[in-house]
């Protein structure tokens, strides 16, 4: 079992902004901000809920090729509304709102490219 898992971005502003507007109707807020201060090296903030960070950005160089993360909802709105908040803050589409039977019978997701190409999922598992 997965406790965290975190990237660099090219654009720390950026990212930050488009993920607190993305990930909110999932119910996924700042928990922790770390500054170049705090460390001596590099910056991060750190989404989850409850008091428990379990998604990182960070300063850095990011990836060539970018990386896949997904992001469990509790029902099939919620990735609708997951779709619509990450493209209204400037993510792009990389696959609508829909079943992926190809999957399991229940499985409903959207894709979105982050602002450095990353693949965001918001993904409900539960039939209706």
């Amino acid at each position: 079992m997965l406790d965290h898992v975190g990237y660099p971005v090219s654009d720390f502003a950026k990212a930050k902004a488009f993920y607190e507007k993305a990930l909110l109707p999932l119910g996924i807020t700042v928990q922790e901000e770390v500054t170049k201060a705090m460390t001596g090296k590099d910056e991060h903030v750190d989404f989850g809920h409850g008091g428990f960070p379990y998604f990182w950005i960070g300063t850095g160089k990011p990836a060539i090729g970018g990386t896949h993360i997904a992001f469990r909802a509790k029902s099939r709105a919620l990735v609708d509304e997951f779709h619509r908040a990450a493209l209204a803050a400037g993510g792009q589409d990389n696959g609508a709102t829909g079943l992926r039977p190809h999957y399991h019978e229940n499985y409903y997701g959207a894709f979105v490219l982050d602002p450095d190409g990353n693949n965001i999922e918001a993904v409900c598992h539960t039939p209706v």
